[in-house]
């Protein structure tokens, strides 16, 4: 029996299947909060307010619980303040990728984790980088059709057919990429005596 109740605050099917690969019990809250960005100026900023956010307004109502919070901004090389966010639609997702095709994609992903109840609260960002290659407006759409990455950041699942679009894929924990950096998750989790593996 675990020491801790684990809450992952997120209702993303992506994050828990991740959490799942760890073999802990733990429970799932969606934190409903405004992702919208409030001033922020680059993509680092944002993910780690959001993050911040998400573990928080679950960690106030369960303050003994340690709470997980994860948060992803895309953006193009030299445009950190231009956030890609989810397409939503095809037209958008279409657009998004036509517009990544043969460019860099930058992902700042930030994890918060927090337990109220001992003050612990540790916020920080990770960092993805992937190379998009030449894309066709024919691989576009069949790709979209396929896949249908509406609800990701980039218009893309890498850890599906995603794949297929790009040329590289540059960072130190591919998770980063899909929007939980479990290097880092383990690590704090195991600050709190929680057997991994």
């Amino acid at each position: 029996m675990d020491q801790f109740e684990l809450i992952l605050a997120s209702s993303s099917q992506t994050r828990k299947d991740l959490m799942d690969r760890l073999h802990l019990n733990y429970r799932c809250i969606s934190p409903d909060i405004d992702e919208s960005a409030d001033g922020e100026l680059h993509a680092d900023d944002l993910a780690k307010r959001l993050a911040f956010e998400k573990a928080r307004v679950i960690a106030e109502k369960n303050p003994n619980a340690i709470v997980i919070g994860s948060d992803q901004v895309a953006w193009r090389e030299h445009a950190p303040y231009d956030f890609i966010g989810k397409p939503l639609t095809v037209e958008n997702a279409i657009q998004q990728l036509q517009a990544n095709s043969g460019k860099t994609v930058f992902f700042s992903t930030a994890l918060s984790v927090q337990h109220l109840q001992s003050s612990f609260e540790i916020t920080l960002v990770e960092h993805y980088q992937v190379k998009f290659r030449q894309l066709t407006l024919t691989e576009i759409e069949r790709y979209i059709e396929i896949d249908q990455p509406l609800h990701c950041a980039g218009s893309f699942k890498c850890e599906s057919l995603g794949i297929s679009l790009f040329e590289k894929m540059l960072g130190d924990d591919q998770t980063t990429l899909m929007g939980l950096p479990m290097i880092q998750l383990c690590k704090i989790l195991r600050e709190f005596g929680i057997a991994i593996p």
